[in-house]
């Protein structure tokens, strides 16, 4: 199937215009898509009028729409609303699921669409609302190599590309892989910021050096802001990381791949949760740092760059 080679030349539906679906549908109206969304409360969805969009009265106004991007919060508002969504004769050509939802829900899905001959691709993201904005959203996604090429367009402009890894749930397993490395990087870095406090050295001075040098990424730029200023505003709960350092290491455990730092990592994020660490963002990691080297935190009210902007 060939790639499309205007910002028109498919009609697209979305689903869920929650801070994450939001931003990504917003980039795609911006872009100049003919772009219809839907939202459980049509209100929030309202304000993407402004840049082109439509608003759907009902789930199956997008059926005859032919790709239908899918951003909602847990894998029974993702069956719920594709069967609503195929509840009337008329049929997309394909479904990108986006949502973060298990290697089982993601193969159910699969089932469900195949029997309605839908095409499907599994299309989890990394990345925030924040990064959205910023541009710098990524996607892995896995399924029919054809409907990869038929989606990719879209995928790419809202952020800076797209990954293909193959066929089935693949780009499942990737993000499970991806976020147990975000868990025990951002414990190894709360280890040696604290190192380098304890040792004399304000933290926003350590993490200055660490991000201009080879070891510097965009993630521990974007978690700089958090370490100095302790404002651990919520973007990822340490219970949502724990699932998915369980998945990880469920996932180890089936392909008998040993995660012994993954394992250590998810008993130190439990002893976090254990005392009462939830509603924060998973970088408070931090704190349970500090409180077991002997020390207390202080914000250092410095003005630092998070990376994302220009």
């Amino acid at each position: 199937m060939p790639t499309p080679t205007k910002k028109k030349d498919l009609k697209l539906g979305w689903i869920g215009t929650g801070r994450m679906g939001y931003a990504m549908a917003e980039r795609l109206a911006k872009g100049g898509c003919d772009i219809t969304v839907w939202n459980r409360t049509a209100e929030k969805a309202r304000p993407l009028t402004e840049h082109g969009a439509k608003v759907a009265k009902q789930l199956k106004d997008l059926a005859s729409t032919d790709i239908v991007f899918c951003m909602v919060s847990t894998w029974d508002d993702v069956k719920e609303v594709v069967e609503k969504l195929l509840a009337g004769s008329e049929k997309p050509r394909l479904v990108v699921e986006c949502s973060s939802i298990s290697l089982e829900g993601s193969a159910e899905l699969r089932s469900i669409l195949k029997e309605q001959k839908v095409q499907y691709l599994a299309a989890p993201v990394s990345g925030n609302a924040k990064v959205i904005k910023a541009g710098k959203l990524t996607f892995v996604v896995s399924g029919p190599k054809a409907a990869y090429e038929m989606a990719r367009p879209y995928l790419d402009m809202m952020g800076t590309g797209s990954s293909y890894v193959g066929e089935g749930e693949l780009a499942r397993i990737a993000k499970i892989c991806h976020n147990v490395m975000l868990g025990v990087v951002i414990q190894n870095l709360c280890e040696i910021t604290i190192l380098a406090q304890k040792a004399g050295m304000p933290r926003h001075a350590f993490l200055d050096f660490l991000n201009k040098s080879v070891m510097g990424s965009m993630f521990t730029r974007y978690k700089t802001p958090a370490l100095v200023n302790l404002d651990f505003h919520v973007t990822f709960t340490p219970k949502l990381l724990r699932k998915d350092l369980d998945l990880g290491l469920d996932a180890g455990r089936e392909f008998e791949v040993p995660m012994p730092l993954t394992s250590l990592t998810r008993d130190l994020l439990q002893q976090m949760i254990g005392q009462g660490m939830t509603e924060q963002d998973f970088s408070a990691l931090l704190l349970a740092q500090a409180k077991a080297s002997g020390i207390e935190l202080k914000p250092e009210n410095k003005e630092v760059a998070d990376g994302l902007s220009s």
